[in-house]
C-alpha cells in the first residue's frame, strides 16, 4: 500500500502500543490513524511502501517490530484491495444495461428500487428510494421521513452503487449504519496517498482505500465524507449524481485548516457568549450585570455593539451586521432590530424603557471636560460688556412664567397702564450674550446641539447646565441682566412705540402657568400688573385676528417620568389648554416681542432670521362651524403650508397675523434666538454684526436640521410615554374623545382630551366631527406604538 503518513507541511505523531497480533488486525485504513500508535517521534514516509529500503533512516527511531507490522498491513492491504477491484467490476444489475463508465464518472440509469440521495432544499439533503417515473424526466421517490414527493434529475446528489429493489423503510437503519463508520480523520490519511500519487477518486474508490470496502454503506460513507468535506478534497469532475474529487494542495489545506480552527475558535467564542447571554437573560431585573460589563473584553464589547448598532438599524458595516445576525440565530431568535432590542432589555443592557431614537440619532447628552472648565471659567469671570448701558429696571414688577418643572428661565414680563388708559408692557429675555461671544468654545458647542433637548424622561441643554442655571437664567429675587423690549399698545392692540435695550431686573414672581391663571381669575388688587398683562393679550389677539390671524390653541400634554430605568418608572401626565389665561397671556406676549425685534431689524437693516407663514388663503368663516379647540385647529393645521424663513427682511407671518416676527425670548434654549441677539446686541453697541445675511443662512440650514432632530425626539418619547401611561390603566376606564375627522367610511381620527394624544377608530353611525364620545383602551404597546380604541356602545 503507498501512504503519506503527514505531507511536508503536516507531519503525524505516531504513538507506541502494545502491537496486536496481526491475524487481529484489521487491514483497514482507519487504522493508521495515530491513535493506534503512542509515543515515538514525527515519522514521514517519502517513498511507496514496496521500497521499504527508504525507511532505513528512521530505523533508529521506528522499532523493527513496528516496521514489521506496518509492511505486512501494507502488503495485505494491497492483495485485498486487487480483489476488491475484481470484486466490484464483476457486479451486475446496477442498471439494467450493465455500468457504463465515461473517464472516472458513472452514468446510472434511474430505476425503480435504487437507493439515492436527493437535494430536497437548500439546507436539506434526504435519502430515499427510487418508485417509478413521473413524466419523462422526474422521478417518484419515498424519502427518508416517509413522504412520497416527485423530484427532477438534477436533484440526486448520489445514487448508492450496489442496491436494488431497496426497501423505503430500512433507510433510516443504513442512515444509522452510515453515520456509525464516518470518521473524518480517515480522509486526511487518504488526502496524503492520494496527493503524493496525484490522483483523483470517486466516492466508491475511496471507500475501497479508507474501508477496505466498496460494499453500499461503505461508499455512502464516503460520499458523505467527500461532499462535506471543506478542506482536503474538492470536485474536479462531476456528471449527474457522481463526482470525482481531487486532494487539494498542500498549501491549500494548510490555509483551509487555518481558517477551519479559526472558525472553531470562533464557534466556541460564540457559545461562550450566548452562554453569558443566557445566564443574563435567567436572572432577575436587579441582578443583571451591569452595561459597563459587557465592555470588558474586547471581543465581548464587538458582539454587544454589534447588537445595539443592529436594535438601532445603523450598522457600520457587514461585519456588525453579520454578527448580530449569528448571535439572534445562536440564540434561536429571528434576526430583526426588534429581537435584538428585545434581547439586549433582556439581558439588562438596555433598560426597559430605553429610547431608541436617542441612540439612532447619535444625540451627544454630556459634555466634555474642556466644554465644562470654559464654562466654569465664564461664571467666574464677571465682567459684563453692556454693563454701562444697561437700564434699571429693577423697580418693576416682574414675572416669570412657566411650566412648574422649567430649569432654564429665559424670559418674564412686566405692564403698567400710562396716564392716557394705553398698556405698556416689558417683555424682559436673558441675555446670555453678556458671557458667551460668537465663535467661542461655548458658542461652538451650543451650536452644534442647535437647542435643549426636552424628553419627559431628561433635559440635554444647549448651554451646560451650570452655566445656563447661574450665570444666563432669570431668578427670583436677583438682579439679572437682560435685554428689555418695551412696547405702548394702541388701544385696539396694535404697536404704538417700542424700545429695545439692554437692561437689569430683578424678578418678581416665578409662576406656574396653573398658579398664575388662578391669580388672574381672582382678579387681586395687588397684582394689577398681571391683571393689566391678561388685559394686553387680550388685545392683541383681538387686533391679530383681525389681521387675518389663524387662531390654532388646543390641548397641550406634557408628561414627567420619574426613575425611568426602572420597570414601572413613575408618570406624570399634565394636560393643559392652550386656550387658558395664563398661557394666552405668555404665547402673545412672546409674538408681540417677535415682531418688535422684526421691525426693529427691519427699520436698521439688521440681518436677522426672519420668520414668515403663508396662509394659503384661509377663509376662517369656513370653519366657524366647527368647537373651538382641538377640532378646529387639527382642521386648521391640515391645510397650512410650510413656515418660511428669510435673513435680509421681514416677510408677513399670516398664521399669526403680523408684519414680520424674529424668534428672541429663548436664547438660552434655542441657537437661533441666541443669533437674533448677537446681532441686535452687537448693532446696540455700534460694533460690526457678527454675521451676514448669507452667513446666517448657512449656519441656519444646519441648525434647523438638529431642530428637527430634537422635535422628532421630543414627540417620539411623549408618544411612547403616552401609550405606556395608557397601558397601565385599568380595563374598564372609559376615556372622552373628540372627532377631528372621518378618514375612511367610519373610522375617525380622534383626540382623546384626559390624554392629549391621537388615534384612530371605527365610530357609529350618526357620529359628526366635533362629537365627544367615550372609548375604552382596547390595547397599548408602547414599543410597537400600537394604540388600539373602541367606542363605548
Amino acid at each position: 500500500m503507498t501512504m503519506a503518513v503527514r505531507a511536508a507541511n503536516s507531519c503525524s505523531v505516531f504513538r507506541s502500543v502494545s502491537s496486536p497480533p496481526f491475524s487481529s488486525f484489521p487491514c483497514r485504513l482507519s487504522h493508521f490513524a495515530p491513535s493506534r500508535f503512542r509515543g515515538v517521534s514525527k515519522l514521514r514516509f517519502q517513498a511507496p511502501a514496496s521500497r521499504p529500503e527508504k525507511l532505513l533512516p528512521y530505523w533508529g527511531i521506528l522499532s523493527c517490530s513496528v516496521y514489521s507490522l506496518v509492511e505486512s498491513v501494507m502488503e495485505e492491504l494491497e492483495v485485498l484491495r486487487a480483489r476488491k477491484r475484481v470484486y466490484a467490476s464483476s457486479k451486475v444489475g446496477l442498471v439494467s444495461s450493465g455500468q457504463l463508465v465515461e473517464g472516472k464518472v458513472d452514468k446510472r440509469v434511474l430505476q425503480k428500487g435504487l437507493l439515492l440521495e436527493f437535494r430536497k432544499d437548500s439546507e436539506r439533503v434526504l435519502l430515499a428510494v427510487a418508485q417509478k417515473p413521473d413524466g419523462k424526466k422526474n422521478w417518484v421517490v419515498s424519502d427518508q421521513n416517509g413522504v412520497t414527493s416527485s423530484i427532477k434529475p438534477q436533484q440526486i446528489t448520489f445514487i448508492v452503487p450496489g442496491v436494488e429493489n431497496f426497501d423505503h423503510t430500512e433507510i433510516s437503519d443504513f442512515i444509522e449504519k452510515a453515520h456509525k463508520n464516518l470518521d473524518p480523520t480517515l480522509l486526511e490519511y487518504a488526502w496524503m496517498e492520494l496527493l503524493e500519487k496525484n490522483k483523483s477518486v470517486t466516492a466508491e474508490e475511496l471507500a475501497e482505500i479508507i474501508f477496505g470496502s466498496v460494499e453500499p454503506v461503505e461508499s455512502y460513507c464516503a460520499h458523505l465524507l467527500l461532499s462535506k468535506d471543506e478542506v482536503y478534497f474538492s470536485v474536479v469532475e462531476a456528471k449527474g449524481s457522481h463526482s470525482v474529487y481531487g486532494p487539494r494542495p498542500a498549501v491549500q489545506v494548510e490555509e483551509l485548516l487555518r481558517r477551519k480552527h479559526a472558525k472553531e475558535e470562533a464557534e466556541k467564542e460564540l457559545q461562550e457568549f450566548v452562554g453569558l447571554l443566557m445566564s443574563a437573560k435567567g436572572v432577575s431585573l436587579h441582578s443583571k450585570p451591569p452595561k459597563e460589563s459587557w465592555t470588558v473584553d474586547d471581543k465581548i464589547q464587538h458582539r454587544i455593539e454589534s447588537l445595539e448598532a443592529y436594535a438601532i438599524d445603523a450598522c457600520k458595516n457587514d461585519d456588525q451586521k453579520k454578527t448580530a445576525g449569528v448571535i439572534l440565530k445562536a440564540m434561536g431568535l429571528p434576526r430583526t432590530s426588534s429581537s435584538a432590542v428585545n434581547l439586549l432589555i433582556d439581558i439588562g443592557y438596555f433598560p426597559v424603557h430605553v429610547n431608541l431614537d436617542l441612540l439612532k440619532f447619535n444625540v451627544h447628552t454630556e459634555y466634555s471636560d474642556e466644554i465644562l472648565s470654559a464654562a466654569e471659567s465664564l461664571l467666574l469671570d464677571s465682567s459684563d460688556p453692556d454693563e454701562m448701558e444697561r437700564k434699571d429696571l429693577t423697580h418693576l414688577k416682574v414675572y416669570a412664567i412657566d411650566v412648574d418643572e422649567a430649569d432654564e428661565l429665559d424670559d418674564a414680563l412686566s405692564a403698567t397702564r400710562l396716564q392716557d388708559g394705553r398698556i405698556k408692557v416689558w417683555i424682559h429675555v436673558a441675555d446670555p450674550t453678556s458671557l458667551v461671544q460668537p465663535g467661542s468654545k461655548i458658542d461652538r458647542e451650543a451650536m452644534r446641539k442647535g437647542t435643549s433637548i426636552f424628553l419627559p424622561t431628561a433635559t440635554f441643554p444647549m448651554f451646560p447646565e451650570k452655566l445656563a442655571m447661574e450665570g444666563m437664567s432669570l431668578k427670583q429675587g436677583k438682579v439679572c441682566n437682560a435685554v428689555s423690549v418695551s412696547v405702548v399698545l394702541h388701544h385696539g392692540g396694535g404697536i404704538a412705540e417700542y424700545t429695545v435695550e439692554n437692561s437689569i431686573i430683578r424678578p418678581t414672581y416665578m409662576l406656574t402657568y396653573e398658579s398664575a391663571s388662578e391669580l388672574i381669575h381672582l382678579n387681586l388688587e395687588e397684582e394689577a400688573e398681571l391683571r393689566i398683562l391678561s388685559e394686553a393679550a387680550a388685545l392683541r389677539l383681538q387686533w391679530r385676528r383681525q389681521q387675518g390671524a389663524i387662531d390654532t390653541a388646543t390641548i397641550d400634554t406634557r408628561i414627567k417620568v420619574a426613575n425611568p430605568d426602572d420597570l414601572e418608572p413613575s408618570i406624570n401626565l399634565y394636560v393643559e389648554n392652550q386656550a387658558d389665561p395664563a398661557m394666552r397671556l405668555v404665547s402673545e406676549m412672546m409674538i408681540l416681542c417677535g415682531e418688535v425685534i422684526a421691525t426693529f431689524g427691519s427699520c436698521n437693516n439688521i440681518p436677522l432670521p426672519y420668520r414668515g407663514q403663508p396662509q394659503s388663503n384661509i377663509d376662517a368663516s369656513a370653519f366657524s362651524h366647527l368647537p373651538e379647540g382641538p377640532v378646529r385647529s387639527s382642521a386648521y393645521v391640515k391645510i397650512m403650508r410650510a413656515a418660511e424663513m428669510d435673513f435680509r427682511k421681514p416677510i408677513r407671518h399670516g398664521v399669526l397675523g403680523i408684519p414680520g416676527y424674529v424668534q428672541f425670548t429663548s436664547p438660552i434654549r434655542r441657537y437661533m434666538d441666541l443669533l437674533a441677539h448677537y446681532q441686535v446686541k452687537a448693532f446696540l453697541r455700534g460694533d460690526s454684526l457678527p454675521y451676514s445675511a448669507g452667513q446666517l443662512e448657512g449656519m441656519a440650514s444646519l441648525i434647523n436640521m438638529r431642530v428637527r432632530v430634537a422635535k422628532r425626539l421630543y414627540n417620539s418619547s411623549l408618544r411612547y410615554w403616552l401609550l405606556e401611561f395608557l397601558r397601565r390603566q385599568p380595563k374598564e376606564k372609559k376615556f372622552r374623545a373628540l372627532i377631528l375627522r372621518f378618514i375612511k367610511d367610519r373610522v375617525a381620527a380622534l383626540f382623546l382630551t384626559e390624554v392629549g394624544i391621537q388615534a384612530s377608530a371605527w365610530v357609529s353611525v350618526g357620529s359628526q366631527i366635533g362629537d365627544e364620545i367615550e372609548v375604552w383602551v382596547e390595547e397599548a404597546h408602547p414599543r410597537d406604538d400600537v394604540l388600539s380604541l373602541k367606542e363605548v356602545a
